[in-house]
């Protein structure tokens, strides 16, 4: 017969779920599924696409650490956040930007995007993006000048030595016609831009490493279909629709989602747990909304590029889609119901 009286029972509040995954094993996961797409840098560009990604990671470690220290709060380094954050922004950068730039990127994603409202989940902008944005708006031109040519190993920068450039597919697709598309389809072949053989920024180049980090992540159950496919297909249904004249629809649409930073921002920066709605219902907004708006700036913006744009804006929506796309509480709708009968 049992002896319940000796039995140990421990009360805890719901809810009663017990599970190995926490902050820091979601993040190594999300390392390892950028390794492809930084392998594949360091092939394009060379071993600055290391470098810099490496001096970017230590510069997010050390922001982090230095604020938490300064404001007496508990070392958060080690649940890989900052680690994360750090690849980001050296993947949404040129490969040529000077060393002492992304530092300073690093400080703006991390103190000012991330730490000022509370650290990891309070954020309401993706921290590698806002981090960009500003880079782009104080040093324009490193940030969306020339970029390193394909093939070129990028090491002499910052010293007195020439580099060779070229335009990225984007800016050669920036107001195409006819002329033009046989200049951006003899200079890059679909191929090309599915594999990563194309100028851009140092992480966004290879859609093809893209998707196998995105693969990764989904049987990890580490993000969810819902955003990257609605991103990913309505920039692909408006590119189909909206070729300009005398180019290939199917063409048009391949180029735009291959191109950029579309396979980037929808798989690694759009799902961003702390920044996106938590409902499948929203996720799919979200990522119908991303995709709306990459797509208007590509074609009618000044910039070449609207991916980072895109969500960041959709970011500030996340708060409204939470609040107002969420499932009906068991018993809930009845009860509205006869409240409205009375």
């Amino acid at each position: 017969m049992t002896d319940y009286k000796s039995l140990k029972l421990i009360a805890s509040s719901s809810p009663h779920i017990r599970s190995n995954e926490d902050t820091r094993s979601i993040m190594l996961d999300v390392i390892i599924a950028l390794m492809p797409a930084l392998i594949m840098g360091i092939y394009v560009f060379g071993w600055r696409a290391l470098t810099v990604t490496l001096v970017s990671v230590a510069a997010c470690v050390v922001w982090e650490w230095l604020y938490r220290k300064a404001m007496k709060k508990t070392n958060s380094i080690g649940d890989l956040s900052a680690v994360v954050t750090g690849i980001l922004l050296a993947f949404v950068c040129p490969v040529q930007i000077p060393y002492w730039m992304i530092i300073i990127g690093a400080f703006f994603s991390i103190v000012l995007v991330k730490q000022l409202y509370g650290g990891i989940g309070c954020n309401f902008l993706n921290p590698a993006l806002a981090g960009r944005a500003i880079l782009l708006a104080s040093y324009a031109s490193v940030m969306a000048g020339n970029w390193v040519k394909v093939g070129e190993k990028a090491l002499v920068v910052g010293s007195n030595a020439d580099i060779v450039t070229a335009a990225t597919p984007m800016m050669l697709m920036k107001g195409v016609d006819a002329a033009g598309w046989e200049t951006l389809t003899s200079t890059y072949t679909l191929g090309d831009m599915f594999i990563g053989r194309i100028g851009g920024s140092l992480g966004e180049v290879s859609s093809l490493m893209l998707l196998l980090g995105g693969i990764y992540l989904l049987l990890r159950k580490v993000i969810s279909w819902q955003t990257p496919v609605a991103f990913i297909a309505t920039v692909a249904v408006i590119t189909l629709i909206s070729a300009p004249t005398g180019v290939s629809g199917v063409e048009y649409m391949a180029y735009n989602v291959f191109g950029g930073g579309l396979m980037l921002g929808a798989i690694f920066m759009a799902t961003d747990y702390a920044t996106s709605p938590v409902t499948k219902l929203g996720q799919v907004i979200f990522g119908i909304g991303c995709g709306l708006i990459t797509v208007f700036i590509r074609r009618f913006g000044s910039y070449p590029e609207g991916v980072c744009y895109s969500i960041m804006i959709m970011n500030c929506t996340t708060w409204l889609l939470d609040k107002y796309v969420r499932p009906t509480i068991y018993g809930a709708l009845k009860k509205e119901k006869k409240e409205a009968a009375k």
